[in-house]
């Protein structure tokens, strides 16, 4: 029968198996480490970043905006009548004068229709001219025939009178002058008549006139109504400024009414200025403000604010308090800081990527080689600047930069 035998072991073997489940410990452990540490730690090149550092003073708080130059003082240039642009002279941007020439307009049928307007005129100038020596001849016949009514009226007075004479003598009878006296008589009342006459007449001569010199004026105006419109074929500004607008091109038929061309003033300029809608609330009218020309910062004050809401943005309207700059002309694209109130002895930092007011929020606070992920609350925002409430220290520095990719990571070596 065979018997079984135990395996016997010896120190040797017990000492390699300790060994070997000590590596396999740290190894596992080192992985776990290593694991560890690269989740909560990298490192980045100092250079790459943004760094600024935080603040304490007067924080100014304003309302950033973007926006356009326009003029106070706009003239918008229609077309009167149809017709062909055939030449332009001056382009947007050009500075003009009232009687500058923008561009000119051609209209055949404009010709005719003048030419036969002026030979209309003509003719009623002539009827009127006939109408007068009509009147006059026709007035001067009716005064002979009263001045030989009122001859023949005195004949009869001198006769009847020395029929009297006669009669009181009795050379002739009565009769005699009886009938003469009739005949006075009825001269008389043909004389009186006549005068009548001539008087109605003068006011019937004075009504043709009128009428006559209607009908001419009536030609005379359509004549200068035409001849207006061919005035309007040449298109001036009709004020000082800048084109801001050309509405049509060379060789374009236009209808009468359809926009030409658009000039402003350049001395009554204002910003027009789109602000978020979110910010609205702080914005007042008379509140100061900074316009920014892209070569200069001048000074301004809210004088309007628009209660319509575009894109998510409202329309401010800043004036220029000392004048308008020279760098100023219509249609200039410009920015705009509106100062709503001012915070005294307030802690703040230049606005870090993708960060807003009023909120809480991490940033990377720089601490020797180390930038170390702190939760700072914000406060008011100052524009460039965000006030600071609590999570950060005076001369503090702190990564601007956007740390999204790199949010796991609670600490980051510095290159």
């Amino acid at each position: 029968m065979d018997i079984a035998k135990s395996k016997t072991v010896t120190p040797k073997h017990s000492l390699k198996r300790k060994i070997t489940a000590m590596v396999i410990c740290a190894s596992v452990l080192g992985g776990v480490f290593h694991f560890t540490s690269s989740s909560s730690s990298t490192s980045l090149q100092q250079n790459s970043l943004i760094v600024a550092t935080v603040q304490r003073g007067d924080l100014a708080i304003q309302v950033d905006g973007y926006g356009v130059l326009r003029s106070n003082q706009q003239k918008l240039l229609t077309a009167q009548s149809s017709a062909t642009v055939s030449e332009i002279l001056l382009r947007p941007g050009a500075v003009v004068t009232p009687d500058s020439v923008i561009l000119r307009m051609q209209d055949p049928d404009l010709k005719q229709s003048i030419e036969t307007a002026r030979m209309a005129l003509e003719e009623q100038e002539a009827n009127l001219r006939r109408q007068k020596l009509a009147n006059q001849r026709e007035r001067l016949s009716e005064k002979a025939t009263q001045a030989q009514l009122e001859s023949q009226y005195q004949s009869l007075v001198l006769r009847r009178k020395a029929q009297q004479v006669l009669r009181d003598q009795g050379v002739i009878p009565a009769i005699d002058v009886q009938t003469a006296e009739l005949e006075e008589q009825q001269l008389s009342a043909r004389t009186e008549l006549q005068r009548q006459r001539i008087a109605q007449l003068a006011q019937l001569h004075q009504e043709d006139i009128e009428i006559s010199q209607q009908q001419v004026n009536q030609a005379r105006s359509n004549l200068a109504r035409l001849e207006q419109r061919a005035q309007q074929l040449e298109v001036t500004a009709g004020i000082s400024g800048t084109i801001q607008r050309l509405a049509v091109e060379l060789g374009q038929s236009v209808s009468a009414g359809q926009e030409l061309a658009q000039v402003g003033s350049n001395s009554d300029l204002q910003a027009l200025i789109r602000v978020p809608q979110s910010k609205a609330e702080q914005i007042k009218v008379g509140q100061s403000a900074t316009i920014d020309t892209r070569r200069e910062r001048v000074p301004a004050a809210v004088t309007r604010i628009t209660p319509q809401v575009q894109d998510g943005t409202i329309e401010v309207e800043l004036s220029f308090t000392k004048g308008v700059p020279e760098s100023a002309r219509p249609e200039l694209s410009v920015e705009a800081e509106i100062l709503t109130s001012q915070l005294s002895n307030a802690l703040y930092v230049e606005r870090p990527a993708n960060k807003q007011a009023h909120s809480a929020t991490e940033l990377y606070i720089i601490d020797g080689d180390q930038a170390v992920a702190t939760t700072v609350r914000f406060g008011e925002d100052a524009g460039r600047h965000l006030q600071i409430l609590q999570g950060a220290q005076e001369n503090q520095r702190v990564i601007l930069s956007d740390m999204t990719q790199h949010s796991e990571h609670k600490a980051i070596t510095l290159l």
